[in-house]
Parts: C-alpha cells; sequence; structure tokens
C-alpha cells in the first residue's frame, strides 16, 4: 500500500468555483510549506496550467475515458511522486460523466477508483437552507458511492446568509471554509473557458491574491488532516518506459472501461531504444500553444527522444536538428496576427513539413498547418499552409468524448486500430481537407500521411504508448535533406541515361585539342589570368570583374564563407549545392520554395525583407522556368548579395552575365553544353570587390591547367557560334520531348532548358528503371514530390522510346494528392549532372 494524502475538489455543477477554490488551495497549501501535487479529472488543458502555477509542478489529468481506469492511480501516484499531497479538481458536477456511460468519467467515477476523499464546494449565491439539502444529496445518492468529507461554501451574500447555510448543514459535514461573494477571485474566460495562465501577464499576481483569500478563509489545517486520512492505494506509479515496453520482459498495463486493446505487434516489449539515430522533437509551447499532457513529453523522452521547445509566435527558425514536431493545443485563432506575421516560421515549417518531417498536430495544431485562420473578429489571416483547409470560428462549441479508428497505416496508427479522445474546440474548417484521414469518428477527420497526423482529435498518450513510440521511431529514421544525392545514383549500367544534364553529342575537334595541348602545361602551376581576359572579353566585361573556378561547386563554396551571412536564402526547387556550401559553412539556411499553381515564377516579395544573401538558378533546375532579367537585379538591395546560377543558359537569352549589376554575382560552368563533366571549370562574374574578396578565399592553383584551356577555348567566336547550335538542337529535343508527355497527358512545366520537369506519378521512376530508362528523381529537391521525374533532352529516337515505356506505366501510376506540398526533401546533385 502507497500512503498518499489526497483530496478530490467536487461541486454540484459547473460554475460553482470548483478551479478557484481548488488553485487557490493548492497555491495556499504550496506557500504554508507544502509540496502539492495538482491533478485535473477529465480531458480539460486550461485548469492544469493554473494548477502548475500554483504548486510549481505540472499539472496531471486523471481520464479513465482517454487512459483507461487501470492507469488511474498509476498516474496518480506517478504525478504526485515526491509531494505531501495531492489535490485533483473535478469535472462538471460530481456525477456528471460520459454522455450515456452512466457516470462513467465523472469526478465520482475517478473518486471510487482512486479511493480519494471529496471536499464539496458549493455556490450558495442563490439559496440558503437548500443548500443542506443538495450537499444531503451528493452525500447519500452514491452512484458510484464516494466519500463526501468537508465542504467549502462559496459566494457568501453576507455573514447571515451563511450562518443560514451552515446552521441547516449542521453535523452533517464539517464546513471548512466560507467564501464571500465580492472576493474578486474569479479568473476570466472567453468561448474555450478560462483565459490559460501562460497568456495571463497577470496570472502569478493573482494567484497570489487567490491564495492569501483561501488562507485567511479555508481551515487549510483542516483540510490536510481530511487528506492524510485517505486510504493507501495499491500499485506502483505509472512509469513511461515500462508503458513503452522498454524494461525488458514488461509490457503496457492491460486496459479496462473504455479504452480499447490495441494490437499486439504495436505493444511487442522492446529491451531497449533503437541506436540508429537521434530524435530531436521539437514541441510547440508559448502562449499560442498551452495544450499538452505532462505525460506526452516524458513519452517522447522515455522513447530516447530530446524534446527542444519552439514558441511559434517569437521563434523565426525551427531549432537546430529537428526531426520531429510535435504542434499541441491552444489558441492560434486567437493569436493569429502574430502567428501570420511570423512569416519565416511559417514558410520553414510548410517546407519541412513538405519533405517528410514528421510531424503530429491536434487541434490548434491543425488550425496552424491551415492555410489561413478567422479568428473572433477581423480578416482571414495566413498560416503555415501545409495543409490545403481553411479555418474560421463556428456558431457553437464542440466538446465531446470521442472513439477513433485509424483508417489506414500512417505516421501514429494503424489500419484499424482504436483510440480514445476528446475533441474541444470553436473553429470548423471551411474547405475540408482531401487525401487519407487521419481519424474515422465515425466520420471522416484530419489528414494523414506517413509523415503527418493532423487532426481535432485530443489523445492522451499515456492511454495509447504506441503513438508516442511510433512517432519517435520516425522521428529517429528522419534524416532530413540528403544534401550529396547525386543524379548519376539515378544511372547504372545496361540504363539509357536520362537522368544527367551533359550534352550526349561528341565534343568539338578544337576543344578536344585544346584539352589535349594543356597537357603540356601540366609542369607548371597553372595560372587562370588568361582564361579570366578571354572570359571577360567574352561578356563584354572587365578582367577584374571575372574569378576562374574549379566549376561552380567552387563558387558556391566560396560565396558561403565570403561572409558572415545572417540570413542566407535559397530559391527552391533548384539545385541544392548552394545550400550544401552554405550549411557546411555553418550558415542556417532559409528557403524561398516556389510553387506549383505559380508555375515555379519567383514573386519577389517573397524574398525576406531581412535576406543578405539569395541563390537562384536562370533557368532554374529542375523546373526549367526562366525568371526575367529585369526582375532579377531588382532583389539586389545595400547589404544584400544576389546569386544567379546561369549553368543552363546557353543561348544567352535574359542573361546577365554581360553587364555589371551592383550586388549580382552571376556564376556559368562548361560542364553540361561542353560535355567536360571531368574538366572543373567554370567562372563568376561580379563587381570587382566582391571578385578580389572571393579571390582572396580561393585555394591557390585550384583551376587546372586543362580547365583553364577549356575557359579560353570555349570564349572564342568560333565557340560562342558552336553553343548556340547545341543550344538551338537542345532545343528541339526539349520541344519534341514536351510535345510527346503532352500526348500521353502528362503534366510538364514548360521549360526553357535541356531537360523537362514532368508529372509522371508516383512509382514511374521505379517502373521506367525497370523498363531500362533511368530518369532524374525530383523529390530530393524542395517543392517537389515523387510524382515528379527530370528529364533529360536526348535525340528524338530515344525520346520516342521512352515516350513508349511512359505508355504503359503512366495511366497505372498516377494517383491524386492528398496535401498541398510547397517544399520537399533537399538533396544535393553533383555540379556535373544538375
Amino acid at each position: 500500500m502507497v500512503a498518499l494524502p489526497r483530496l478530490i475538489v467536487a461541486a454540484p455543477a459547473s460554475g460553482h468555483g470548483k478551479t478557484t477554490v481548488a488553485t487557490g488551495l493548492m497555491a495556499a497549501l504550496a506557500r504554508a510549506g507544502h509540496t502539492v501535487s495538482g491533478h485535473k479529472v477529465g480531458p480539460d488543458y486550461i485548469d492544469p496550467g493554473y494548477h502548475a502555477l500554483a504548486t510549481g509542478r505540472p499539472g496531471r489529468n486523471l481520464d479513465p475515458h482517454l487512459v483507461g481506469e487501470d492507469r488511474l492511480v498509476p498516474l496518480l501516484l506517478h504525478g504526485a511522486a515526491g509531494a505531501d499531497l495531492a489535490v485533483i479538481e473535478g469535472v462538471m458536477g460530481l456525477y456528471d460523466g460520459q454522455i450515456g456511460g452512466d457516470g462513467f468519467a465523472s469526478t465520482a467515477h475517478v473518486a471510487a477508483v482512486t479511493r480519494t476523499p471529496v471536499v464539496l464546494v458549493v455556490d450558495i449565491s442563490s439559496a440558503s437552507r437548500t443548500i443542506a439539502a443538495t450537499i444531503h444529496g451528493l452525500r447519500t445518492w452514491a452512484q458510484p458511492p464516494v466519500d463526501v468529507v468537508g465542504v467549502i461554501l462559496n459566494k457568501a451574500g453576507s455573514a447571515r446568509h451563511a450562518d443560514e447555510v451552515v446552521r441547516s448543514i449542521g453535523d452533517q459535514l464539517p464546513v471548512l471554509g466560507i467564501l464571500q461573494r465580492d472576493d474578486g477571485i474569479e479568473a476570466p474566460s472567453r468561448h474555450l473557458g478560462l483565459v490559460p495562465a501562460a497568456e495571463r501577464a497577470d496570472a502569478s499576481a493573482a494567484l497570489d491574491r487567490l491564495a492569501a483569500q483561501i488562507a485567511e478563509r479555508v481551515d487549510l489545517e483542516a483540510v490536510v488532516r481530511l487528506a492524510r486520512a485517505a486510504p493507501g492505494l495499491e500499485g506502483a506509479p505509472w512509469d513511461p518506459a515500462e508503458a513503452l515496453g522498454l524494461v525488458t520482459g514488461l509490457r503496457p498495463s492491460s486496459t479496462s472501461g473504455s479504452l480499447p486493446l490495441v494490437e499486439e505487434a504495436a505493444l511487442a516489449p522492446v529491451t531497449k531504444p533503437a541506436t540508429n539515430g537521434r530524435a530531436r522533437i521539437a514541441v510547440a509551447g508559448g502562449r499560442a500553444f498551452t495544450f499538452r499532457y505532462a505525460e506526452t513529453v516524458e513519452l517522447l523522452e522515455a522513447a530516447g527522444a530530446e524534446v527542444v521547445e519552439l514558441d511559434p509566435l517569437t521563434d523565426t527558425r525551427l531549432p537546430e536538428g529537428t526531426t520531429g514536431l510535435y504542434l499541441g493545443g491552444g489558441f492560434p485563432e486567437m493569436h493569429a496576427a502574430e502567428l501570420g506575421a511570423n512569416e519565416r516560421l511559417r514558410r520553414e515549417l510548410r517546407t519541412a513539413i513538405a519533405r517528410g518531417l514528421p510531424t503530429v498536430a491536434e487541434c490548434a495544431g491543425l488550425l496552424y498547418l491551415c492555410e489561413s485562420v478567422r479568428g473572433p473578429d477581423g480578416p482571414a489571416l495566413p498560416m503555415v499552409g501545409a495543409i490545403d483547409a481553411t479555418a474560421e470560428m463556428a456558431p457553437r462549441l464542440t466538446l465531446s468524448y470521442r472513439t477513433a479508428t485509424s483508417p489506414t497505416d500512417n505516421l501514429l496508427g494503424r489500419a484499424g486500430e482504436v483510440v480514445t479522445g476528446h475533441e474541444f474546440h470553436r473553429t470548423h474548417l471551411t474547405r475540408a481537407t482531401t487525401g487519407d484521414p487521419a481519424w474515422l469518428m465515425p466520420d471522416p477527420a484530419g489528414v494523414a500521411t506517413a509523415t503527418l497526423h493532423a487532426s481535432y482529435l485530443h489523445t492522451h498518450w499515456a492511454g495509447h504508448p504506441q503513438l508516442a513510440a511510433r512517432f519517435v521511431e520516425a522521428a529517429r529514421e528522419h534524416r532530413g535533406p540528403d544534401l550529396r544525392h547525386h543524379g548519376d545514383k539515378d544511372t547504372g549500367p545496361g540504363l539509357v541515361d536520362l537522368a544527367v544534364n551533359v550534352f550526349d553529342g561528341p565534343r568539338p575537334t578544337w576543344l578536344d585539342r585544346a584539352l589535349a595541348d594543356s597537357l603540356a602545361d601540366a609542369d607548371a602551376y597553372p595560372d587562370a589570368t588568361d582564361a579570366e581576359a578571354a572570359v571577360a572579353r567574352r561578356h563584354g566585361r572587365d578582367a577584374a570583374d571575372v574569378l576562374a573556378t574549379a566549376g561552380a561547386a567552387e563558387a558556391f563554396t566560396l560565396l558561403a564563407r565570403l561572409r558572415p551571412w545572417r540570413h542566407p536564402v535559397v530559391v527552391h526547387p533548384q539545385f541544392t549545392e548552394p545550400e550544401v556550401a552554405l550549411r557546411t559553412a555553418g550558415h542556417t539556411v532559409g528557403q524561398v520554395v516556389l510553387r506549383h499553381e505559380d508555375g515555379f515564377r519567383l514573386d519577389p516579395d517573397d524574398v525576406p525583407d531581412d535576406a543578405d544573401l539569395v541563390v537562384i538558378g536562370n533557368p532554374t533546375n529542375p523546373t526549367g522556368v526562366r525568371h526575367p532579367a529585369a526582375v532579377i537585379p531588382g532583389l539586389a538591395e545595400p547589404g544584400r548579395l544576389v546569386v544567379v546560377d546561369e549553368a543552363f543558359l546557353d543561348d544567352d537569352v535574359e542573361t546577365l552575365a554581360d553587364e555589371r549589376h551592383p550586388g549580382v554575382v552571376v556564376l556559368r560552368s562548361l560542364t553540361k553544353i561542353w560535355s567536360i563533366p571531368g574538366i572543373r571549370a567554370g567562372y563568376v562574374l561580379a563587381e570587382p570587390d566582391v571578385v578580389r574578396a572571393l579571390r582572396d578565399l580561393q585555394t591557390p592553383w585550384s583551376v587546372s591547367a586543362p580547365a583553364i584551356a577549356a575557359l579560353v577555348a570555349t570564349s572564342s567566336e568560333q565557340a560562342r557560334e558552336e553553343a548556340k547550335a547545341r543550344a538551338h538542337e537542345l532545343e528541339r529535343r526539349r520541344r519534341h520531348l514536351e510535345d510527346g508527355l503532352r500526348e500521353l497527358g502528362i503534366e510538364t512545366v514548360p521549360s526553357t532548358a535541356p531537360y523537362v520537369l514532368a508529372r509522371t506519378g508516383a512509382g514511374s521512376r521505379e517502373a521506367l528503371r525497370d523498363r531500362g530508362f533511368a530518369v532524374r528523381r525530383a523529390d530530393t529537391f524542395p517543392g517537389l514530390d515523387d510524382e515528379w521525374v527530370r528529364i533529360s533532352a536526348r535525340r528524338e529516337a530515344v525520346t520516342d522510346d521512352l515516350l513508349g515505356a511512359l505508355r504503359s506505366t503512366h495511366p497505372v501510376l498516377r494517383k491524386p494528392v492528398g496535401i498541398r506540398r510547397s517544399g520537399a526533401t533537399v538533396t544535393s546533385l553533383s555540379h556535373t549532372e544538375r
């Protein structure tokens, strides 16, 4: 038997002052030197926030619907560990529980299961002697039997009024205290009940006044004596590790009451946490996200996760190394303006979720992930936009226990699995989401994928620990962007290569001769001066504007090290090497992810005002979209550098290379059009001070003799004419490819590059590979998913063979997209095959 002094504070009905008195008792007892553990009957999140403020310990919930009867005593003992006594606040009226459940999950039910004495709080403002009859009925109705041991009278109108009530009660029950009607100790409320303590700047001061009032008007010594008279409890405290089955030979306790049994495989014992990776889960907090059960974090940590706090109102970035995101409940509709104004975090979350960051969103989290939320008053304000739905205030409150079934395998659930939970919200989605629902309750609700689970349903993971285990495992497995993926990994022996963007014709004889002759200079250190002069003449620039580099990849590395960038931004989807270089240099990289519905075209307003480095491809890889040359220089501002990667701008249309633009850096390379991926040759065009600073960072002799020879040779007038001819040939090939794809009904993005981004359907890349064709996967580019592939423009005969293979695979493999994706896993391609 475990001795735990304890009391439940109950009432005849809601509105009698349970929260005020219970919280005041906790605070007064704590200030009197007791270590107090605060608990709440039912699913409510707000009251435990006040309990935590009063006691300095986490507020806890006791709800048999959410966790099962068998877990009530273990959870009570767990929460009260180290405390002198526990104070449990009831819910509604003493015997009011789940509708149709004959008092299941009522205060009396929890009192009976935990054998906890009950202290009544009764509002006597509208009655006198009838109060005695009410108390008598509550004591004797006994369904289930409870031990009512005292009463606190609330809202007495006067001393005579209070005396009349006390005389009528007589000796049937000790009167522990009397609170006056004008004591002024009620907490403010709004559409979902009390205003959470975390949102009240005056919460601590108000609690001090409340504690003083309770200490003055309630007999605290009598309260402690009654609590110490509570009978001992049988059982052991709940342990999150045991609940997860992480201790050898132990399994989660059996369930009873309304808690359904879960599949055996979900709860199989494990001797220790997996060690294949470290989960780092960001948990939303702050004033907008105040709702979560204390056991949620405890289970995440017991499963091996590191939990870090994220305040979406103030934090502009995800914590470094985040591999999972938990967005619990709260009031985003009350803070929509501030949440919407945090554009940088919204953009990062949208991108991270779309590229597979495991994310759980309950109620407020669901609203935050929508496109917009309309608060009680005012216009709809932008939210993250990871889910294609909008939300606004509803005419009435939704408050109900639920039993929900998972319709499919997803991040949290398994098909057919049943869980218990509750809904508590006064918003609704004005446009339903598409795709697989998160739950059937019994109607479809929320949205779920392998990496996202979002709905209005709140679940208590102590009752369903397998949900926490699955979330942590997904977070542990999430590696984030594989920035070192190369397109040549999509090719292989025996495959027709449509994945690598290198011109597949022979090199010009004059270029081969220049490369061969360069070997005669191999006995001397290379000097790129002549090459830089040749490039300057080719573009009509000063030699001081040119820096020869070992391909554009070296240029990205130099630019990453050029300054202590505060907010570098890469415009995606595009070649990911700039992001690789920036991350390697220790920078946290922002992303501007262009949308499919906007044609992947850049709106200059999407670039954050505080960005001091902006990297953009033109034309962009992999979309082939060419941004107007007039737009890009306009991005340059004082203190900002704009880097334009013109790796595929072989026809010089919309080029910025031929003229100096303040704050603009242009990168060129020779890899693709000249079929020399093995010769790392490229150059930077910029203002002289930028070129000098980059040159100071460059490794001596990094540009080899063959690369210097290639730069000189391809800068001649003859080379310019040959480049135009090759560009014309690639354009003809691309149009043939686009026409063929359109005839098959395959969506493409209008391209101006030697490749086409095509929406061939999930699984098409693997199917084509089985038929001998290698195409570039696109789900490694932010903003895209596995519905897309990038196809290089080849000779017509090769393209026709590909179209024939697609004709047999495409109709089977296309499927609708359920969630708007505005980002994707970021991965790197090598410079040779962007």
